[in-house]
This record gives structure tokens, C-alpha cells and sequence, in this order.
């Protein structure tokens, strides 16, 4: 069995917060985020809204870019968010 990781990035419903993680379990830790179990930061600034999803077959793959994205400027997650996601709807997991 092949599993599978995933960088994301979540917004508030006023899109003027970003968070970025990483997890196994997206529709896991997108609960978890939504109970305010999923870090301090998402329940303090009520960060629930999925804005863009990458996925990953290894691990280490989704922590080196969480790094990454956690290094930009809100302007470059922004364009990054916007190349498949330019309204930034909150994003549906299949």
C-alpha cells in the first residue's frame, strides 16, 4: 500500500491569514484543525479553509516543502495558491 503526504495551506474566511502544514491524513487533519486540535496558531485565528493541496509519495518530500513554503512571503504563497486557485475557494477533498 502506497501512502501518500500532503503539503497545504489554509486561509480564514477573510483570506488575510495563511497557514501551511504538512500531514498523512489530509481529511484527518483538517478536522483536527477545525475542533481547534490541529495547533494553536489555526484555532487562535480560526484557520479551517483548504486552499491548496500538493501530494507527495514520500514523507520527507512534504516536510522539505512545507520548509520551503513556510520560508516565502505571503505575496509568493499567494501567486502560488492562485496559479490553480485564483478566486481561493475553500477546496473540497475528495
Amino acid at each position: 500500500m502506497t501512502n501518500n503526504y500532503y503539503c497545504y495551506i489554509l486561509t480564514n474566511k477573510n483570506r488575510t491569514v495563511l497557514y501551511v502544514g504538512y500531514t498523512e491524513n489530509i481529511r484527518q487533519r483538517i478536522e483536527q484543525h477545525e475542533k481547534g486540535k490541529g495547533s494553536v496558531f489555526t484555532k487562535k485565528y480560526n484557520v479551517f479553509d483548504l486552499i491548496h493541496l500538493e501530494k507527495f509519495e514520500l514523507k520527507k518530500e512534504a516536510k522539505s516543502r512545507e520548509r520551503q513554503l513556510k520560508n516565502w512571503h505571503r505575496e509568493w504563497k499567494l501567486e502560488l495558491i492562485k496559479v490553480t486557485n485564483p478566486s481561493l475557494k475553500t477546496l473540497e477533498i475528495k
